[in-house]
C-alpha cells in the first residue's frame, strides 16, 4: 500500500527535530525577556505538552484509517473541505516558515561575509547585496535539497543543521538584532512560543518513511524530537535573555561593549544559524509541495517534472517575498495566529472526533472530551493572538516591523 519506509529511528527524530526548530528560536529570547524566566518556562512547557498530546491526536487518527498525510486526514473527516483546510493552512504556514528563514539569510548572510572578507561596509560589491545572496542560496544548496525524493535522506543535513544551532545563537542573534528586529514586543510571545513546536505537517510524511512504523515508535520519536527542543530552547533563550541583559546594561553606560561583531567565535556560531536555517527549508518545503499536489493534481503518481516545478514556483515566490515584501515580519503575525492554532490544536482535535468511530468512543467519551476542549482552546488561543496583533498595529508599533 505504501512504499517500505526506509528511515531509521534517529535520522527521524533529526528530521523532526530540524522541522520544529526554526524561526521559534530566534524569537524566544525576546519572549523571555517579555515574561520573566519562570512564566516563560511554564508557557515553553505547556506549549511542548500540547504538542505532544496534538500529535498523538494526529497518529491515533492516522491509525483508525491507515493515512498517512494531514491533508488525506482532513478528507476523511471532512471531505473535499477538509482536505483543502489542511492543504491551505499547511501551505501558508510553511511559507511563513521559509520566509522568515530566508529573512534571515537576507540579513545576516551579508554581514558575515563582510565580516570573513574584512571587506568595507560601502564598498557597493554585489556579494554583500542580501538580495543575491539569497538567490545564490536558494539555488545552490536549497534547490538541490528540495529535489529529492524522499525526506528521508534529509536527515544528514538535518542532524549537521542541528548540531550547528549552537546554544549561543541566540545570544549573537539577538545582540545582533535588537535594534533592527524588535519585532516580539509582549504581544508576539504567544505565537512565537506557538510557531515554536509547530511540526505537525511534517509528522505524518516522517512517520510513512519510518522503518517498521508502527504508533508507539512515532510518538516516542516526537517525544524526543519536542524534549531536545525544549531544552535547546530553554537554553538558547535562557542564554540570549542574559546576554541581552548585560548588553543593555553596558549600552546604559556607554561602556565598551564585551561582544565585538568580527569576533571569530561569534562569527562562527552566526555562520551555524545561516547552515541551519537554510538546510531547515528544504525539509519545511516537502509538506507545501505535497499539500499542493494533493489539492491541485489529486490521483496523479508521482512525477519528476511536477515535483521539479512546484519546488521551483514555490522558491521562486518565497524569494520574491523576501526581496520585495516590506513588511514580511507583521505579514507571518497573521499567519502564525491563524495557521498555527489550526494545525496544531483545532484540527488534529476535530479529525480525531470525526474519525474514531463513535461505537469505539462515543462523543461523550472522556479522550473525545478532552479534544473537543483541545479545539476550543485552539480558537481561544487563535482570537487572542490576532487581537493582540491587532491591538499592536493599531498603537502603531509597527513601524518597527519588517526591515531595517
Amino acid at each position: 500500500r505504501y512504499f517500505e519506509g526506509k528511515t531509521s529511528f534517529g535520522m527521524s527524530v533529526f528530521n523532526l527535530g530540524n522541522a520544529i526548530m526554526g524561526s521559534g528560536i530566534l524569537g524566544l529570547a525576546y519572549a523571555m525577556a517579555n515574561t520573566g524566566i519562570l512564566l516563560f518556562l511554564f508557557l515553553l512547557t505547556a506549549v511542548a505538552g500540547l504538542s505532544c498530546y496534538s500529535i498523538h491526536l494526529l497518529l491515533k487518527s492516522s491509525g483508525v484509517v491507515g493515512i498517512r498525510s494531514y491533508e488525506q486526514l482532513g478528507f476523511r473527516a471532512f471531505g473535499m473541505t477538509g482536505k483543502m483546510a489542511a492543504g491551505i493552512a499547511i501551505t501558508l504556514q510553511n511559507i511563513g516558515a521559509m520566509s522568515s528563514y530566508l529573512y534571515i539569510v537576507k540579513s545576516e548572510f551579508p554581514l558575515v561575509l563582510q565580516a570573513f572578507l574584512k571587506a568595507d561596509t560601502n564598498s557597493g560589491e554585489w556579494y554583500l547585496n542580501g538580495n543575491y545572496l539569497v538567490v545564490l542560496v536558494s539555488l545552490s544548496v536549497i534547490l538541490p535539497l528540495a529535489l529529492m525524493k524522499q525526506l528521508g535522506y534529509l536527515g544528514y543535513a538535518s542532524g549537521f543543521s542541528l548540531s550547528c544551532m549552537v546554544f549561543f545563537l541566540s545570544a549573537v542573534s539577538i545582540y545582533h538584532h535588537h535594534h533592527s528586529l524588535s519585532v516580539p514586543q509582549t504581544a508576539y510571545t504567544i505565537p512565537i512560543l506557538a510557531f515554536a513546536f509547530v511540526c505537525h505537517p511534517e509528522v505524518l510524511p516522517i512517520y510513512t518513511e519510518l522503518r517498521n512504523p508502527t504508533q508507539r515508535k512515532m510518538q516516542h520519536i516526537s517525544n524526543i524530537s519536542i524534549l531536545i527542543m525544549y531544552t535547546m530552547y530553554f537554553l538558547a533563550a535562557l542564554f540570549g535573555y542574559l546576554t541581552f541583559y548585560t548588553n543593555v546594561e553596558a549600552e546604559l553606560l556607554h561602556t565598551y561593549s564585551r561582544i565585538d561583531p568580527y569576533d571569530t567565535l561569534i562569527l562562527c556560531v552566526r555562520l551555524a544559524v545561516l547552515t541551519a536555517v537554510t538546510l531547515t527549508v528544504p525539509i519545511v518545503l516537502f509538506p507545501v509541495r505535497r499539500a499542493i499536489q494533493e489539492m491541485i493534481f489529486p490521483n496523479k503518481t508521482f512525477n519528476w517534472i511536477r515535483h521539479v516545478a512546484i519546488a521551483v514556483v514555490l522558491l521562486t515566490l518565497i524569494n520574491m517575498l523576501v526581496i520585495f515584501a516590506p513588511n514580511i515580519l507583521g505579514i507571518f503575525g497573521i499567519i502564525g495566529a491563524t495557521s498555527a492554532p489550526c494545525l496544531i490544536f483545532i484540527f488534529p482535535a476535530v479529525f480525531y472526533i470525526r474519525i474514531v468511530p463513535k461505537d469505539k468512543e462515543p462523543m461523550r467519551s472522556t479522550p473525545k472530551i478532552f479534544a473537543a476542549c483541545f479545539a476550543g482552546l485552539g480558537v481561544l488561543f487563535m482570537i487572542m493572538s490576532l487581537s493582540f496583533i491587532i491591538i499592536d498595529w493599531t498603537t502603531g508599533s509597527s513601524s518597527t516591523l519588517g526591515g531595517h
